[in-house]
């Protein structure tokens, strides 16, 4: 009879935010696929467990989910987990729980902590619907188009980003959505967790030395507090325009490109 694959979600930095179900399945299972040995040894022996593990990052996935869906056939249930959080959501796993499903494996979750739900329910936006966007591209192309999809999203938007580029991140926000109310959570659950609260602007006066790594949860649902009054020079003019004229209206930016688009289709010039 075939094992069954556990996607095990751990501690995003406290270690006691793990499940009593988590701990016993860690226990339990031949095997636990880790992205980094290391780090998940460290939450092993703070509870005594001595269960083998192996590595499974982004740079062998490929070669060793064969390996490890051989063992699940064989009969052996393994457990796979991230550096930190719940496994695939920004993280590697996919390719293996995709195999594992080809295979005709058991995959069973196991829930836990995840960076992005806990920054969600402590900022006070719209957690009804959402969009998680994982990290901006860096190269310039797929960056504003990422930007671009991010400020017609409808809805609050949560992405992760690195201490070296939060600042410039946030600059670009800015200019792709104009002021939005946005939450920057850090740390979350350590000793040093932040929580700055406030538009884009005030944030960015409050950040500090940039650390550790970033959630950013984004009401993009809303209008802005304010758009510049001339386009910064990495906008697109036209955008910003749109996003003015919205504002005029009291209306979303979406709700305009909406009535443009209805308006297009009927063959009347929008007013």
């Amino acid at each position: 009879m075939p094992g069954t694959l556990f996607v095990v979600a751990t501690p995003i930095g406290n270690l006691e935010d793990i499940t009593v179900r988590a701990l016993r399945v860690l226990r339990e299972v031949a095997l636990i696929a880790a992205e980094d040995t290391r780090r998940t040894a460290h939450l092993l022996a703070r509870h005594a467990i001595t269960t083998p593990t192996t590595s499974l990052h982004e740079h062998n996935e490929g070669r060793k989910a064969a390996t490890i869906v051989a063992r699940l056939q064989g009969g052996d249930s393994v457990a796979l987990v991230s550096d930190a959080g719940t496994p695939t959501i920004s993280d590697p796993g996919t390719h293996l729980i995709q195999d594992a499903i080809a295979a005709g494996i058991r995959v069973e979750p196991i829930p836990g902590p995840s960076a992005v739900l806990a920054a969600l329910t402590a900022s006070g936006l719209p957690g009804d619907e959402f969009t998680f966007l994982g990290f901006p591209p860096t190269k310039a192309n797929a960056r504003k188009l990422w930007f671009e999809k991010l400020a017609a999203a409808g809805r609050t938007v949560i992405f992760f980003e690195a201490p070296h580029r939060i600042v410039s991140t946030l600059n670009d926000l800015l200019d792709h959505t104009g002021d939005r109310r946005i939450v920057i959570a850090r740390e979350l659950t350590k000793i040093h967790e932040q929580l700055v609260n406030g538009p884009i602007t005030t944030v960015l006066n409050r950040l500090g030395e940039p650390r550790g790594e970033y959630t950013v949860v984004v009401d993009i649902g809303e209008t802005p507090e304010s758009f510049p009054l001339e386009p910064p020079a990495r906008s697109d003019s036209r955008r910003q325009a749109m996003a003015l004229l919205a504002k005029a209206h009291g209306l979303s930016a979406n709700q305009l490109y909406a009535a443009i688009e209805e308006a297009k289709k009927s063959g009347n010039r929008p007013t």
